[in-house]
């Protein structure tokens, strides 16, 4: 038995709990370079603003007329706020999964000796608005497919409250025959337009449908979920989750770049945060490409694209891998192009407690290498990244478009909140 637990329009209500002003109006939260719509508070939502909506097509007049606060994407705000739901979650039940930043399973099996799982619903949702002030969903299933299915019809009709238990057969039906397939998980609107054609145009539908014929027509992923729809559990809990195979660091830059010296440095924070990512998985890389592209919608010069790759000896030290990130960019930097985005990728892991080194390794340079890098990490992670390496600079000519970025509330202490009692 499976719950799942969704925050409502997450990356819009985190800007809306520190702005007390901002309730009952319009919020939308943009991408990378302040790009296009990628999240919006159920006001922005009963404008019409669809997702993915390119922010330079809302007109300034749109904006100020129906009053529609902007924001840009703040993720050091939306990971603590994260962390804070699934702890909140993870204190009232024994089992979970977080499956993405906003939405989390729990496994529920026994707990309907101990509480009903409606109650145990608003219990979760109580919680987390205590501790966060977020709202969450909470749908129940005897599968995660259910379980799902259960969430979206929590957050669809609003007497439910929040919280919709499907663990009765009829109760299935009903809302399977009432949602549309493409809102089932895993399926989508592509998939849902070519199930049209064999006359599947909702839940219940695909509930009805052969798993062998769907997956012969399509895949054992839609022959998995017609059996997840009936009830048959066929995804488990992964409470704990399965290391990362590669780590990509990369951005569009705000301004296109021209100068080799700027996008070095650009290369070098990209490689610096993916090694710390590395160090947090407690993994070595083996092999590290670099690459630099312009953009493929700009009609003045041809576009260009192009990586570079190196081998590596097993490392987690940042300076190393400086090293090699800046030799591969000079080997397809090309003079007067303007760049748009550029990028760096890891692979090829092994485990740090398990890696073997070769004939010529210095255990004693590899020890003080992992000693210090984890010095680093310790700094930077009390200090907010106090500490880095000279390649990296100190001008950020590179860094993305970030015009409406709100404080980080919770995570630097300068943009704390302050109160002022009269």
């Amino acid at each position: 038995m499976f719950a799942h637990v969704d925050v409502n329009s997450f990356y819009a209500s985190c800007e809306k709990i520190f702005r007390p002003d901002l309730k009952d109006k319009p919020v939308i939260v943009l991408s990378n370079n302040d790009g296009c719509v990628i999240a919006r508070s159920n006001e922005a939502k009963a404008l019409g603003i669809k997702m993915g909506h390119p922010y330079f097509k809302l007109p300034d007049s749109y904006l100020k007329n129906n009053n529609i606060h902007v924001f840009s994407s703040n993720y050091a705000l939306y990971a603590d706020m994260s962390q804070r739901v699934m702890d909140t979650i993870k204190s009232l039940i024994p089992e979970l999964e977080v499956y993405s930043i906003d939405e989390a399973f729990c496994d529920v099996t026994t707990l309907d000796q101990l509480i009903p799982f409606v109650t145990l619903g608003h219990k979760i949702r109580s919680a987390v608005k205590q501790h966060t002030h977020l709202t969450v969903g909470v749908g129940i299933g005897q599968t995660k497919t259910l379980a799902k299915l259960a969430n979206y019809a929590a957050k669809k009709w609003s007497k439910t409250q929040g919280v919709v238990d499907l663990t009765d057969q009829r109760r299935q039906i009903k809302l399977m025959s009432l949602t549309p397939v493409e809102e089932i998980w895993g399926v989508g609107r592509s998939l849902s337009q070519q199930l049209h054609k064999f006359n599947i145009k909702t839940a219940l539908d695909l509930a009805k449908w052969s798993p062998l014929e769907a997956k012969k027509q399509f895949s054992v992923v839609l022959e998995r979920t017609i059996r997840e729809l009936n009830g048959e559990s066929c995804l488990t809990l992964e409470s704990i989750s399965a290391p990362r195979q590669q780590i990509v660091c990369s951005r569009s830059f705000g301004t296109k770049v021209t100068d080799i010296a700027i996008l070095s440095e650009a290369i070098s924070n990209y490689t610096a945060r993916a090694a710390e990512k590395l160090r947090e998985d407690k993994q070595y890389c083996k092999h590290i490409t670099v690459f630099i592209k312009t953009s493929p919608f700009d009609s003045k010069q041809i576009y260009y694209s192009n990586a570079s790759s190196e081998k590596l000896s097993a490392t987690s030290d940042t300076r190393k891998l400086l090293a090699v990130a800046n030799r591969l960019l000079k080997q397809i930097w090309v003079e007067g192009r303007e760049y748009q985005k550029a990028g760096v990728i890891l692979n090829d892991f092994c485990q740090t407690e398990t890696n073997q080194y070769d004939l010529f390794s210095d255990s004693n340079v590899n020890l003080r290498s992992e000693k210090l890098m984890t010095t680093l990490d310790k700094i930077n992670k009390m200090c907010s990244s106090k500490l880095f390496f000279a390649s990296q600079g100190v001008t950020g000519q590179w860094k993305m478009k970030q015009n409406f970025l709100s404080p980080a509330y919770t995570t630097r202490i300068n943009d704390l909140k302050i109160v002022k009692i009269a």
